[in-house]
């Protein structure tokens, strides 16, 4: 049996004042390409299909159209769920009826807890809930974290999983020891959103979605297939994939990935202003890019946001390297107004806590004429 796991698209997503929704239809598209190439006998959503409970209405049509591709054209069976950027009951929408063309999605979770069954595999379909919901569910009032409602959820599915056969849990959850980015939603405050990878232990293979990293931990069981796209600069780095699992009837698989090439790549830069704007540097980039900026001037600088984007259209974030710097030492800094020092003991410390240079004794010398020359003429007067 084979399927795709993926997750975390984000239909509609705002990045720095940036709707991403065209670059994801460029990039759905090649995803329904793999689709067609792969011929999986199932392709596993798990979770977050929407940035938001009510998502633009572009956001809404797209799905809609790389759905019926997949699931009506292509004659794939999907499995998917929602996760906590979804709106449950605007995704259960229709659900009872999607089953008759095998579009098993699952919004709002419920009790029953049989697995949906496509071509010998359990997926058993565990979309994001808060740990009230579950506690109000199973009626159970030991039950206030998100680790404690997934172990009950899944205790549930033990009851009549046969571990003789392949068994798939996908879920929307933070596992414990992941790696994260600054584009995912906290779940809870503390440690009380994160679950135990221990838990999943019963199931051939556990699809998640929440944490935007294809690799965001290391388990032999447990996978993340990580985000349709890049939502931040904190996964620059980030090679975005889908994850292609080929199962045996024991429940044993192997996996590989494919990648997404998005139109524009989200990157990090750094460098000085003049070597940005030299057409030696910049036509050898891809100038189209979403990019934060890192300007390594000192000194002021008149307007670079624009003068950039003149090259660099898709400019998010431009960032002082040496306001960083400073601004660490900026924090610690005292008055000095009435400290018994000399105008040159005075600039020379405005000077270490205004720049990252070294006041060196030439500095200190042209200062030191300068300062004098400021008296003698005040002096004079």
């Amino acid at each position: 049996m084979k399927f795709i796991h993926t997750a975390d698209w984000h239909l509609g997503k705002l990045v720095h004042g940036v709707y991403m929704t065209p670059n994801q239809r460029e990039a759905l598209e090649q995803f329904v390409k793999i689709v067609a190439e792969e011929k999986p006998d199932a392709v596993v959503i798990a979770g977050d299909l929407y940035d938001r409970s009510v998502p633009p209405t572009d956001a809404v049509e797209l799905l809609d159209e790389i759905l019926f591709k997949i699931n009506v054209e292509l004659k794939t069976p999907v499995v998917a769920i929602a996760g906590n950027h979804d709106s449950a009951e605007r995704l259960s929408f229709g659900s009872s009826w999607y089953k008759h063309s095998q579009f098993y999605l699952s919004g709002k979770l419920s009790d029953s807890f049989k697995p949906v069954q496509v071509n010998g595999v359990n997926f058993y379909l565990v979309p994001y809930a808060e740990p009230g919901v579950v506690r109000q569910l199973l009626k159970d009032d030991s039950i206030h974290s998100h680790q404690e409602a997934m172990k009950a959820l899944i205790g549930k599915m033990e009851e009549n999983i046969n571990p003789n056969e392949p068994n798939v849990l996908v879920g929307h959850a933070f596992v414990l020891g992941g790696q994260t980015s600054d584009s995912e939603r906290v779940l809870s405050v503390g440690g009380s959103g994160c679950v135990g990878a221990e838990l999943f232990e019963p199931f051939s293979y556990t699809a998640l979605g929440h944490l935007h990293s294809p690799v965001a931990i290391n388990h032999n069981k447990v996978k993340y297939s990580g985000s349709l796209l890049k939502y931040s600069f904190s996964e620059a780095k980030q090679k975005k994939s889908i994850s292609i699992i080929e199962m045996d009837e024991k429940g044993n698989f192997t996996q590989r990935f494919r990648s997404l090439t998005p139109t524009h790549d989200m990157r990090e830069i750094e460098g000085h202003l003049g070597e940005l704007l030299d057409p030696h540097f910049y036509e050898k980039q891809r100038v189209k890019d979403y990019l934060k900026i890192t300007l390594l001037d000192e000194g002021a600088l008149i307007d670079p946001i624009n003068k950039l984007r003149q090259v660099y259209p898709n400019v998010l974030h431009l960032d002082r390297k040496i306001e960083q710097t400073d601004l660490k030492k900026k924090n610690s800094f005292n008055a000095v107004q009435n400290e018994k020092k000399s105008e040159l003991e005075l600039f020379e410390q405005f000077y270490a806590e205004m720049t990252t240079s070294e006041f060196s004794s030439d500095k200190k010398e042209v200062m030191a004429d300068i300062i004098g020359k400021v008296l003698r003429e005040d002096g004079a007067r």
